[in-house]
């Protein structure tokens, strides 16, 4: 197959597709209109948060046969069409799901020990032992909202760590692993009456899109620390720090934004209020969308789409 590499992913896809036969055209960085218009005979596209494989450009190749989305996330694809043309999709968030889990722990163990402000504060020369008295993690309730790879990947993290983990997914009917067997899976009331600790791992959906609003926030029975590696919409900013204000939440933990661009690559907001109130405040900890973007899973990613690819083409 003729296979359009659209954006940029580790080399060892191009390498193992090429060693089984397949051409490879790389083509990041090129006008996407151009280069569809010199390959409208392409079977393949690989891409991954940028490019919006949507109607409009599936209709521009006419043999596609298969899409790689390098990552977890599909939001970028519009899958009722590759449906109706029978063009398969190919994610890999298999790839990066053990970073998303040991990011979202540093994260929680980060905010429960106030290390940032810790830090800080000794290299101002202010020795504060009492105002940096943690909380420890065990005996304490974890709730995961979405429990796929990712929220699988975290819930294998907390094993041994001596908290209770529980799980909602409202699509899925058994949470239980052998990554992490000691997870219960709960009702949505269940969950918000038991839950100390939220960590957010959905995917961005119509339903899910500002899910984490104002009166979610405040329908957990007690107050929460919230963290959130999923895709930013799903959180309303505003919301959150009012959460703070009230003590809905105590501290959170972000690595996904609203304002983030389609690919993640920039960030707007710049004399925003609502973006100035998050970045002063001091329970709030926060990462450049970086949980799943590690040395290993910038490779593993790639890995396991050509698995999955050469698996499908045999």
């Amino acid at each position: 197959m003729k296979v359009l590499f659209l954006e940029m992913v580790h080399p060892i896809l191009m390498q193992r597709l090429e060693a089984a036969g397949h051409r490879c055209i790389p083509c990041e960085g090129f006008p996407i209109h151009e280069t569809l218009h010199a390959n409208p005979d392409a079977q393949g596209l690989v891409i991954r948060s940028n490019i919006i494989a949507d109607s409009a450009l599936i209709a521009r190749l006419p043999d596609l046969k298969f899409i790689a989305r390098s990552g977890a996330g599909m939001e970028n694809v519009d899958l009722l069409t590759a449906g109706h043309h029978g063009i398969e999709v190919f994610n890999s968030p298999e790839g990066n799901q053990n970073a998303v889990g040991e990011h979202t722990l540093g994260m929680l163990l980060a905010l429960l020990n106030k290390l940032r402000s810790a830090d800080a504060s000794v290299r101002r020369g202010v020795w504060d032992r009492e105002g940096h008295r943690g909380m420890e993690l065990a005996g304490r309730t974890v709730g995961i909202f979405g429990y796929g790879y990712m929220g699988e990947a975290f819930a294998s993290k907390l094993s041994g760590m001596g908290c209770k983990v529980i799980a909602y997914d409202k699509y899925r009917s058994d949470c239980s692993s052998t990554a992490a067997p000691a997870v219960e899976q709960v009702d949505l009331e269940a969950f918000k009456r038991r839950t100390q600790i939220l960590s957010i791992h959905c995917n961005l959906t119509a339903e899910t899109h500002g899910l984490f609003d104002r009166e979610m926030l405040h329908s957990f029975a007690q107050p929460i620390v919230l963290l959130h590696t999923a895709r930013g919409p799903i959180l309303r900013t505003a919301d959150l720090l009012d959460a703070l204000q009230t003590g809905c939440v105590t501290a959170a933990a972000l690595d996904v934004f609203e304002r983030e661009s389609d690919g993640f690559e920039a960030l707007s907001g710049e004399g925003d209020p609502v973006w100035t109130r998050l970045l002063a405040h001091p329970q709030v900890l926060l990462s450049p969308h970086v949980a799943g973007w590690t040395r290993e899973s910038y490779f593993k990613l790639s890995d396991v789409l050509a698995d999955k690819i050469l698996a499908w083409a045999e």
